[in-house]
């Protein structure tokens, strides 16, 4: 059978592990090329590496998405190895939570400057050769905490919501150049990373609020993300779409 994104290339960011592996494992066995992206080159080329092991087609290539011009160069690298450029998943993130009283300046700057600058820089990047390519999709991950209050989140929940708002507003200018754009929000999702920063009681607490009655997998989120980025959506756009089992909605 030939994959949904077969013949087409992605770039990924924060692709070495947790969602954004899961989502290039993802689009490589739906015959889509991936370029991963990570903070370090040996990181994405190891995760690039099993994609290739696996008979998939990755290259892994190392980039600091905040800094506008790295992350144009590495988009531009993708483009050169690939040929072109159909799908870019924004999801690179540093993260730190504090309570109000604690929140730091260089907090507030690193979340900023890779969860939200890093996603304007990746559309501008992609977009220009998404252009000429005829189009393309655009998929931010965003968070269920862009909807919802979160204590000790407050820059988080910011950074997240503010990936809300570039999306729509993207999607309506990048529209015209059949380019989609469009955010999934995940909810708690159970990673290796996460079981490690978050309490076994404050997961327990979590699920318990869900209405589906478990944490999302990193395979939920990938799999909305393949959504987004092959034709199965092609008519949409300027979208969230809400991966949480059914938390953001639910009063319990």
């Amino acid at each position: 059978m030939v994959g949904r994104l077969q013949g087409r290339s992605a770039v990924i960011t924060g692709a070495s592990r947790g969602l954004g592996k899961a989502a290039a494992d993802l689009l490589a066995s739906e015959g889509c090329a991936v370029a991963l992206i990570d903070l370090k080159a040996h990181w994405a080329q190891a995760a690039a590496d099993e994609i290739t092991a696996a008979g998939g087609r990755a290259i892994g290539l190392g980039c600091d998405v905040s800094d506008r011009d790295a992350f144009k160069g590495a988009v531009d690298e993708a483009v050169q190895a690939f040929g072109r450029l159909d799908v870019l998943v924004n999801n690179a993130m540093w993260n730190l939570y504090e309570a109000v009283p604690d929140i730091k300046p260089e907090t507030v700057d690193r979340m900023v400057s890779v969860g939200f600058s890093g996603v304007i820089w990746g559309i501008q990047a992609a977009a220009e050769h998404m252009k000429a390519g005829g189009g393309g999709s655009i998929v931010n991950i965003a968070s269920v905490s862009a909807l919802l209050g979160m204590p000790n989140g407050l820059v988080y929940c910011g950074v997240k919501a503010g990936v809300t708002g570039i999306t729509r507003a993207a999607a309506a200018e990048l529209g015209p150049h059949k380019i989609r754009v469009n955010a999934v929000a995940p909810s708690t999702v159970d990673t290796e990373g996460v079981r490690r920063v978050v309490s076994a009681e404050r997961i327990q607490d979590r699920i318990l609020q869900t209405p589906l009655g478990r944490l999302g997998s990193t395979e939920d989120i990938a799999k909305a993300v393949r959504y987004l980025a092959c034709d199965d959506s092609d008519f949409v756009t300027g979208q969230l779409l809400t991966v949480d089992g059914g938390l953001a909605n639910s009063l319990s």
